[in-house]
């Protein structure tokens, strides 16, 4: 027996063979339902609304970028590699219908779309937290609310980029990417924030008596 989720990313798959064969503003439900062999009132107990298939499309690529911390090396990695790993999945998990996904983000673009663009704005802020934890970020209060801002700002730019990122692998996106995150770490070092992670894991950033007291042991030492 087919399970409900089993059918539910059918029906999806089926949408999204149907739109690369024309335009997901002019794909239909019904024509989703004859495709599937299923009446509209089955669609529709998966699928409340076209806008619905487009959440679960989505979905899939939030699922894609958890299951990259199951890597046995994840955890090994930087903070800036993880999140490079990590919004790189997101957009792979999508690879295959690039065309498709930016014509889903023009239609939630246009005039008049607020029943959509106001969720959109929500989908947006839920996939940042999943990717801070996925990353397992530990900032809080202003230094957690200004990676929130930088990250977000680093993921729909680098989403902007890859939709019209016709290079190998995305390779353009890749480097965009890198950039992006490197301005961000070096951007943060200025920050007064009680903690500095600049490696797996977490640290105490070292005062300057620290520094000093450090400093004059090397000294003592070589003499």
């Amino acid at each position: 027996m087919v399970s409900e989720e089993a059918s539910r990313q059918s029906i999806l798959d089926t949408a999204l063979r149907l739109a690369e064969k024309g335009h997901w503003e002019s794909l239909r439900l019904h024509e989703v339902a004859e495709a599937a062999g299923l009446s509209l009132n089955q669609i529709r107990r998966y699928f409340r609304e076209k806008e619905d298939l487009v959440d679960a499309w989505f979905d899939r690529a939030d699922e894609a970028m958890l299951a990259e911390t199951e890597q046995p090396d994840f955890l090994a990695q930087r903070p800036r590699e993880r999140l490079s790993r990590l919004i790189m999945a997101w957009l792979n998990a999508l690879g295959q219908h690039r065309r498709v996904t930016r014509e889903m983000i023009i239609n939630k673009l246009e005039p008049g779309h607020l029943h959509i663009q106001i969720p959109a704005v929500m989908r947006i802020s839920r996939t940042v937290q999943w990717m801070r934890e996925a990353a397992q970020r530990k900032q809080t209060f202003v230094c957690r609310a200004l990676e929130e801002t930088a990250l977000t700002g680093i993921y729909l730019t680098t989403f902007t980029t890859w939709m019209a990122d016709n290079s190998r692998d995305a390779v353009n996106t890749r480097r965009l990417l890198e950039r992006l995150l490197r301005g961000a770490e070096r951007f943060a070092d200025f920050l007064p924030c009680g903690v500095q992670e600049k490696t797996g894991a977490s640290y105490t950033s070292p005062s300057a008596y620290d520094r000093a007291a450090t400093m004059g042991k090397a000294q003592s030492s070589s003499r």
